[in-house]
């Protein structure tokens, strides 16, 4: 078979504007909560597509931590390439993709720090491997081998034992969105896409898009 043959007619369900709810937030935790129901394979992951200071984009899956009124919140090294592109630019998308509900969840808004307090409560809630990984890893930067990477956690179990604290450059970023889109597959690729727009009150405004 071509890679052109490859394709899935989406049938399962629709999406209409009298379907969803007025707040778009409230409509992803009702998605959010299907996923999960359904048993959707980490369901909690993203794609987080990020602009560096040239205009040249980058993507990369990570897992959503929280989502309330304020935005959708994860975590990650601070200096890594995707902070450093936040540093330059920070607009930012997330693209829920749940294949096997044939949805589609997309994000856009700008990109804030979350409070120091938030990212120590979570930090010290994380497994004790992952607060070692979080010193250990200097995410992004060049290593030559894994041997070195190894090396610089037994340093870090070395020195702190079983009570790492949390790095300075390691936290957690919210995206506060100013629009989001749902998409239900359909048949015949006449997909269902409906849009939130934020007001410059912040009310949203809802529309519905060509596929």
């Amino acid at each position: 078979m071509s890679i052109a043959d490859i394709r899935k007619d989406y049938q399962q369900a629709s999406l209409s504007e009298t379907d969803v709810a007025a707040d778009p937030i409230q409509q992803f935790a009702t998605w959010f909560d299907q996923a999960l129901q359904a048993d959707v394979a980490e369901a909690n992951a993203m794609s987080l597509s990020t602009v560096n200071a040239a205009g040249r984009p980058s993507s990369r899956i990570v897992l959503i931590k929280e989502f309330d009124p304020r935005g959708f919140c994860w975590f990650t090294n601070y200096d890594s390439a995707k902070g450093n592109d936040i540093a330059q630019n920070p607009y930012a998308a997330l693209l829920f993709f749940w294949t096997a509900l044939e949805r589609q969840v997309r994000i856009e808004g700008k990109i804030e720090k979350i409070s120091a307090q938030e990212n120590d409560t979570y930090f010290h809630s994380r497994p004790l491997g992952s607060r070692h990984g979080a010193h250990a890893s200097q995410q992004s930067r060049p290593i030559p081998h894994r041997a070195a990477l190894e090396d610089q956690l037994v340093a870090v179990l070395e020195k702190y034992g079983d009570q790492p604290p949390r790095p300075e450059h390691w936290g957690g970023y919210r995206l506060v969105p100013e629009k989001i889109e749902f998409w239900q597959g359909r048949s015949s690729r006449l997909h269902d896409r409906i849009v939130y727009t934020r007001n410059a009150d912040g009310s949203w405004s809802i529309g519905r898009l060509q596929p």
